[in-house]
């Protein structure tokens, strides 16, 4: 059996801090980028790329640096994306319609 690839398109959302988030957003930025998988920060999250298991640990990792942080309430949006006919990449489908544009 094969590792299942995925997209993943994270939304995180600390709790009850404050309005401003950006703290927050630098710690996560940081685990994302420390794991090697391939990744794009956009406004309102981050398109993450690789194998199931490496990339929902990634997750994990977010969620617990920001408990440790005193955040005692996260709220995350998490939409993803899998294929088996063929292999993609965030680059290829970004690609694919920058070039129809």
């Amino acid at each position: 059996m094969h590792t299942q690839k995925c997209i993943v398109d994270l939304s995180v959302t600390p709790m009850g801090k404050s309005s401003s988030v950006s703290e927050e957003m630098v710690q996560i930025q940081k685990i994302i980028k420390k794991s090697g998988l391939s990744h794009q920060m956009h406004a309102e999250g981050t398109n993450i790329e690789g194998d199931w298991d490496t990339v929902f640990t990634v997750i994990r990792e977010c969620h617990e640096k920001l408990h440790e942080k005193g955040i005692a309430r996260i709220s995350s949006n998490i939409r993803i994306s899998t294929r088996t006919d063929k292999q993609q990449t965030i680059q290829g489908k970004l690609d694919r319609v920058n070039k129809q544009l």
